[in-house]
């Protein structure tokens, strides 16, 4: 990351390896797209990290493989992780295209490449899933928070229909430091969770469900009048979200 290029330099400055003059004309180099590089079709946050703790992260949605690619080629050139979110194996092609170590997450709909992998999360991420149909919400939760730096544990298809299938995992619930649960139909599974816990749970809504799920608010609503104390709620399908937010408290001393 960019930073690490700055420190690197100001170690040779202070060890004498390394001019005034020749360091200044680095920093410039490292130091002209920060806080972001403008692309024209989009502007590349690269002080996000810094700032946040958080890389920026590309939403594929309504982007163009092309337009996806480019602002994954930036990324990588100034050795920031890469993330980007509900994409496709034609975004993918053309980011192979410029950054080849790239992986495709089919489930998550989702393109990463790590840059670092060691753990720097407090705890486990434990993420939930109400039924099989949530996994592609579920799984862009993983993948995010993976890459964020955390151990991640899963948990899937262990929904309200079958309530003894989570009861049967009270070590693993009791063990985590942030539980993600992802459910829709009425969305019942984060006030079991969060009554089970002591630690935040964070409930991502899916759109799954029949017809009067509408598209996953009857679960939003169910998730946000949570007669359970502790559990927050993101928005419809946002796994992205949840797992930022885990990843915050994970990173808490």
């Amino acid at each position: 990351m960019n930073y690490t290029k700055i420190l690197s330099i100001l170690k040779k400055v202070e060890s004498g390896t390394l001019t005034v003059s020749l360091a200044q004309e680095q920093l410039m180099e490292i130091l002209r797209d920060i806080p972001f590089e403008d692309l024209g079709f989009a502007r590349v946050d690269h002080h996000r990290i810094i700032r946040q703790g958080l890389p920026e992260v590309i939403f594929g949605l309504g982007k163009t493989p092309e337009q996806v690619a480019i602002i994954a080629e930036r990324l990588v050139k100034a050795e920031q992780p890469l993330l980007v979110t509900r994409t496709n194996e034609l975004a993918y092609s053309m980011v192979q295209k410029v950054v080849p170590d790239a992986k495709f997450h089919i489930q998550a709909r989702a393109i990463t490449r790590q840059t670092e992998t060691s753990i720097s999360g407090q705890g486990t991420i434990l993420i939930t899933s109400a039924g099989t149909s949530d996994l592609p919400v579920a799984e862009e939760a993983r993948v995010s928070a993976e890459l964020f730096g955390n151990q991640v544990d899963t948990l899937y298809d262990v929904g309200v229909a079958g309530l003894h299938r989570v009861l049967a995992e009270r070590k693993r619930l009791d063990s985590a430091r942030v539980i993600i649960v992802v459910a829709g139909m009425e969305g019942a599974l984060s006030s079991v969770v969060g009554g089970l816990v002591r630690v935040p749970v964070i409930a991502v809504p899916t759109s799954i469900g029949y017809g009067t799920s509408f598209g996953g608010l009857t679960a939003l609503l169910g998730m946000l009048n949570s007669c359970a104390p502790g559990v927050s709620v993101v928005n419809i399908d946002n796994g992205f979200g949840a797992a930022a937010m885990a990843s915050t408290i994970n990173h808490l001393s």
